[in-house]
């Protein structure tokens, strides 16, 4: 019996052992991907010949079966060059690379030799297997390989699904023709993975079925028996080893430790033609900012023509981000999730040892940038890229630091701020500025730019400083009996008063770069702008129809553009803002838009797109 004591007593020890092991081995497998920060995808298949939603569009009925298979026809990839598709990637500034080696169409781009299997090398005009070129420059290069591949297959005749409104036959009813099914993609699976043995690879398509009925322990089991340390995204029905929010990026981290957002240049994955609603590389850089900020990565997609050549636009994107990426690349991989916005007014991340902080900057400015609540002391500032930052304490944890117009970069500016140990922070809100202290001339040196942030930041967290004042919302007759009065910022706030009469507190975190304030309906939504932007400012989550939007103390309109929302989606886009350089406020600029009704945010999960109608 005591042998049994003795047990019952080690075995809680040896099992808490063997999960802090699985644990760090978990965690070792994931670091490559965590450092990663930036991945190509590739979206090519038959879709590409006629330009139209891969796979979706047969099975919406936009077109028929037959007529959407003889795409394989005009499937060529007569100019396809792998080599270059990899240097344009390494270009890029990208660690990996995800391929889809078959969509939900069920073409085989790989020379499958499973019964039945539809490929490139039997069935179109390219008679290639095009995945083995693209893996093996892939490797030379020493990027990460990624397979994506449809855990459906539309078209496979024992597959029970056929189009939305079409069923083959029920999957419970016939169990023997569901493992047909089971063993045909099992299969493939096993080909791809001691052929290529990836790094990675990126399911897709997991709802239609539970993971049991995926197998999804086998397909687990037999991908670990060729390499013990493969990565799989998310969409194997919880057996994943990181999120895939899809298009919309997060406005909260995920809760995953490791994560990645799959992206579109414009609005399509596959190659089409007419689809020119692209983003700007200086979107796209920032949406990585937005990405590192949070611990995450970007997989940005690119779509190949069916020549294999590549759209020029996409080419620029990617020639774009590796400008940024190669003179930035200390700020991005290996970077971790950032401190909060109340501590400094933009994206950051942190180094592993948390003993460097990166600080990016999408705007341009002549005034001081402020950085809050820093308990370690500062050792150094400099510019990623460039040279040293003149920095100077304002308080015992508050730093202020300007750098010269001519050194801000295009798209987003980094600032490296070093410390000796990991860094500490102030926990506590920082005190709302006084009336007092806003409008007293003085000569501390104290800038009008920095009392209106704080004013602004003050407004964001709820504390209206004007209401016990006569300031009503045209600014007219406002007295606030003060001396020595700063007239500039007394011209400021009369200028924007309808921001600060009876507006209540801001936005949470993250649908929006900078402090916000509600009218007191909550149907205005009131945007500080600092500095020069380097592009259209973006608010993210916004679930409300726009209405309007102006400069407020001008009455200027402003338009503005959706990217990224999917019309059967109830994920909203990233809305953006474009403001004229020439009606920028010289202090701090004040933007107010009105919305169809009191605001509604999305702060929900980002997942995979389910139903693309």
């Amino acid at each position: 019996m005591r042998y049994f004591k003795v047990f019952f007593i080690l075995f809680p020890l040896f099992i808490g052992k063997l999960s802090a092991q699985q644990t760090a081995a978990s965690g070792q497998k994931m670091q490559w991907f965590a450092d990663a920060k930036l991945g190509i995808f590739i979206h090519w298949g038959i879709y590409s010949v006629n330009g139209i939603s891969e796979s979706w569009s047969f099975f919406n009925n936009y077109i028929n079966h037959d007529a959407y298979m003889k795409q394989l026809n005009g499937f060529t990839a007569a100019k396809y060059k792998p080599e270059e598709w990899v240097n344009l990637i390494r270009e890029s500034g990208a660690k990996y690379a995800v391929i889809t080696t078959k969509h939900h169409d069920g073409v085989a781009l790989w020379d499958s030799k499973m019964p039945n299997a539809t490929t490139t090398v039997n069935s179109s005009a390219a008679k290639k297997d095009l995945i083995t070129p693209f893996v093996t420059e892939l490797k030379k290069s020493g990027l990460k390989t990624g397979l994506y591949f449809s855990l459906p297959d539309w078209s496979y005749p024992d597959y029970d699904g056929f189009t939305r409104d079409r069923k083959r036959y029920d999957y419970k009813q016939d169990p023997v023709r569901f493992k047909k099914f089971q063993n045909y993609f099992q299969g493939q699976l096993n080909e791809l993975s001691t052929r290529y043995n990836p790094d990675l690879v990126w399911f897709d398509g997991d709802w239609e079925h539970s993971g049991e009925e995926w197998q999804a322990k086998n397909i687990l089991s037999n991908l670990r028996k060729v390499n013990q340390n493969i990565i799989v995204n998310s969409r194997l029905n919880g057996h994943g080893d990181y999120d895939t929010p899809e298009q919309g990026v997060p406005v909260v981290k995920p809760s995953s430790p490791e994560w990645e957002l799959c992206y579109t240049m414009n609005d399509s994955w596959g190659y089409q033609p007419y689809d020119n609603h692209y983003k700007s590389s200086n979107m796209i850089i920032r949406t990585l900012v937005d990405c590192i900020s949070m611990g995450g990565n970007l997989l940005l997609d690119i779509g190949p023509k069916a020549d294999g050549t590549i759209a020029p636009e996409q080419v620029q994107i990617l020639k774009d981000l590796g400008r940024w990426t190669k003179k930035h690349s200390e700020a991005i991989y290996g970077t971790q999730t950032g401190i909060s916005k109340k501590h400094f007014n933009a994206k950051t991340a942190l180094s592993k040892d948390k003993k460097t902080l990166f600080l990016y900057l999408d705007y341009k400015t002549d005034e001081g940038i402020v950085l809050t609540g820093i308990k370690s002391k500062v050792k150094n500032m400099q510019l990623v890229g460039g040279g040293q930052v003149k920095f100077t304490n304002i308080s015992a944890s508050d730093y202020i630091f300007n750098i010269p117009s001519t050194n801000f970069d295009q798209d987003v500016t980094v600032v490296k701020v070093s410390f000796d140990e990991p860094i500490d922070l102030v926990e506590t809100e920082n005190e709302a500025i006084s009336l007092k202290d806003l409008f007293t001339a003085n000569d501390k040196q104290i800038s009008v730019s920095y009392k209106l942030k704080k004013l602004a930041a003050t407004l964001d967290k709820g504390t209206n400083i004007f209401n016990d004042t006569n300031l009503a919302a045209d600014g007219m007759g406002f007295n606030v009996n003060i001396k020595p009065l700063d007239q500039t910022v007394n011209n400021w706030v009369i200028k924007n008063a309808e921001a600060l009469c009876k507006t209540t507190g801001g936005i949470p975190a993250g649908h929006f770069q900078g402090n916000t304030a509600l009218s007191a309906d909550k149907q205005t939504l009131y945007l500080f702008v600092e500095g020069t932007p380097t592009g259209p400012i973006a608010i993210k989550g916004l679930k409300n129809n726009i209405s309007r939007i102006r400069i407020v103390g001008e009455g200027t309109m402003l338009p503005h553009e959706i990217y990224n929302k999917l019309y059967w989606s109830k994920i909203p886009g990233i809305v953006y803002i474009p403001v004229p350089e020439d009606k920028l406020d010289p202090e701090l600029t004040v933007i107010a838009v009105l919305l169809d009704g009191p605001i509604d945010l999305y702060r929900e999960k980002v997942g995979a797109i389910e139903s693309n109608l």
